[in-house]
């Protein structure tokens, strides 16, 4: 692979914007200097900022390619190259496919589809089908009556990086407020009144039933296989407490500022929605995300269910949010995933980095990704 020489750029690095020049050798970030180059081969990006690869640790967006409508099930190959081009297109060079190990419904299509996504992911990376480069969370709903059995054989699957404790029943954290939890799901699957007044009563009596005992079990089979988790919509101390003693490390959107102070204090990340940080607002009701970086309670974003939504998060941040440099909101987005999942190698434009690297030009202050290379190969 010859040298790939990238002159003309504002490089964001981890504490300011340089206007300069990136080498790449062998796919790894060789040297980073101040001002242009002429020499041949190099390409002029013509002022557009070059920022590392975006790092994803919460995406459940696959599953939309797998089931673009309801009862439409699309073949897997092409269901996860769909949404690997989508990431790519995004910025993100890095992802965590969050895969549901149970939900809130038994038939639910995540459920049945659980194995085949998953294996989808390790056979079209091996087969090189991927330009991003992959990885699984698993997503575990504790109140689900078999969630451990559907865990069980993931355990020791290598692509498996996080795991995460959720449950999602009414009345406790991401739907405290059980208005917001009838809306959400009452829109979703369209439920009478009466049929959602009987989920609610079923899913308050399943995670009555099954949430701690699988949460037990689940937390010792990740320490035993030394698996990262993290813990899902905090809304009190008394849950961060919870997740600092299983030795969670990473809080993902937790629901007050209470919470996500405490988490901090904890020692824990603190991940964010992008799409919250966009809008403004959680479209659950809670906690802001703009409010938590104002405040320095928050570390990570992650785009969620909406791939295109990090990289206008971490503009929106520094646009938005007095006292936030764009290095800091970039950081957000590339070094404080990487830490937090334990990658070394990747989320800075630093010599020895791995050369994950995206075009980004603005317009009308929108971020648009004009080019990505993963690795130092062009992927978009």
């Amino acid at each position: 692979m010859s040298p790939l020489i990238l002159t003309n750029a504002r490089i964001v690095t981890r504490d300011e914007v340089v206007l300069g020049t990136v080498e790449v050798e062998h796919g790894r970030i060789v040297s980073v200097d101040r001002g242009n180059t002429s020499l041949p081969g190099a390409q002029d990006l013509d002022g557009d900022y070059l920022i590392p690869g975006l790092i994803e640790l919460h995406t459940d967006n696959m599953e939309k390619s797998f089931t673009p409508r309801p009862g439409v099930r699309w073949p897997s190959i092409p269901a996860a190259v769909a949404h690997d081009v989508q990431v790519v297109g995004a910025g993100i060079t890095t992802v965590f496919d969050a895969l549901a190990v149970g939900d809130v419904m038994q038939s639910s299509s995540r459920v049945t589809q659980l194995k085949d996504m998953a294996e989808t992911v390790a056979k079209a990376k091996k087969q090189g089908l991927l330009r991003a480069d992959h990885y699984l969370h698993m997503r575990c709903e504790m109140s689900f009556e078999t969630v451990v059995d559907l865990f069980t054989p993931f355990a020791e699957n290598p692509l498996v990086r996080l795991v995460s404790l959720m449950d999602h029943a009414p009345g406790q954290r991401q739907f405290t407020n059980i208005d917001k939890y009838r809306e959400y799901y009452q829109g979703k699957y369209h439920f009478s009144d009466a049929k959602m007044d009987a989920f609610i009563e079923s899913h308050m009596k399943t995670s009555e039933i099954y949430s701690a005992k699988h949460r037990t079990t689940i937390v010792d089979m990740c320490r035993a296989h030394g698996l990262p988790m993290a813990s899902h919509d905090d809304a009190t101390v008394a849950h961060v407490d919870e997740a600092s003693s299983d030795g969670v490390s990473i809080s993902e959107f937790p629901t007050t500022e209470e919470a996500a102070k405490a988490a901090r204090d904890k020692g824990l990340h603190v991940l964010m929605g992008a799409p919250n940080m966009v809008r403004g607002q959680s479209h659950s009701g809670n906690i802001s995300a703009r409010e938590l970086a104002a405040q320095g309670a928050m570390d990570i974003l992650s785009s969620d269910y909406f791939p295109g939504s990090i990289l206008q998060g971490v503009f929106t941040m520094h646009q938005n949010i007095q006292g936030i440099s764009l290095p800091k909101a970039v950081a957000a987005a590339t070094i404080n995933p990487a830490d937090a999942a334990g990658m070394t190698d990747r989320g800075e434009i630093k010599p020895g980095k791995r050369a994950d690297l995206v075009r980004v030009r603005l317009s009308e202050d929108m971020p648009v990704v004009r080019e990505v290379w993963g690795a130092g190969a062009r992927v978009y």
